[in-house]
């Protein structure tokens, strides 16, 4: 069998510290938003020269925190409840014969000054750190099919999950407000979707969870169908 090599052109900036809780697609929080630094020899303006005339990219990336391991014929797609099993191919589960990841952003600005070229991108599925070994940009004419039609996904997921603001973390709110004017909407957006395992989510205990976002380690309970925030701690 042939093998190949990558060249990592750049490194993924985002709210996400880890792996648990980011959603599912991007898009589907307003504030998670995040940027793309290209590395050299790749950080030079020549190289995204034109690409601010395109709204949206595909990032081509490597699912570096579950590449060690391995892949497996068959997985249990979150959408379909964790307990079916689906063959790999027809799920964009991270357990691949090769771990890359395609994404669909959108770009907002390209800020290019001395050695450093960054990409300014918006609503992410990707954890911070993420590397990327190709950027392409989107063609609407051609990759843009409203009669297609998908096994398990058709659509959006839910995020509707209720969520509320204990005293604690309603204080911590509000010190922060300065920095992260749109805090409360970003985490309430995140925790909508309820992130549990899917094989959590027909529990009746409750159950506490914590996730670092941006700088932040934020701890919540699941009471039945409603989460509590109960502090967001720094990091």
């Amino acid at each position: 069998m042939t093998s190949f090599s990558f060249e990592q052109i750049g490194t993924i900036h985002s709210p996400y510290k880890e792996k648990f809780a980011v959603p599912r697609q991007p898009g589907l929080v307003q504030d998670g938003g995040g940027e793309l630094h290209l590395h050299a020899p790749y950080n030079q303006p020549e190289a995204v020269r034109g690409l601010e005339d395109f709204s949206h990219l595909w990032v081509m990336f490597i699912f570096h925190q579950t590449m060690d391991g391995g892949w497996r014929p068959t997985v249990r797609p979150p959408r379909l409840g964790g307990n079916i099993r689906t063959g790999v191919f027809a799920t964009r589960s991270t357990f691949r014969p090769n771990p890359l990841g395609m994404s669909l952003v959108e770009l907002k600005g390209i800020h290019c000054q001395g050695q450093s070229v960054i990409l300014q991108l918006g609503s992410l599925d990707l954890v911070d750190g993420t590397p990327v070994v190709d950027i392409k940009p989107y063609l609407p004419f051609a990759e843009s099919h409203p009669e297609a039609r998908a096994g398990f996904a058709q659509h959006a997921p839910k995020a509707d999950m209720p969520v509320e603001f204990l005293p604690q973390a309603e204080s911590q709110l509000a010190k922060h407000a300065g920095k992260y004017p749109h805090l409360r909407r970003f985490i309430t957006q995140v925790l909508g979707q309820d992130p549990r395992p899917a094989y959590r989510k027909g529990e009746s205990a409750e159950r506490d969870y914590a996730v670092r976002l941006l700088e932040f380690n934020v701890r919540w309970r699941v009471v039945g169908s409603l989460n509590q925030v109960m502090s967001l701690d720094e990091d």
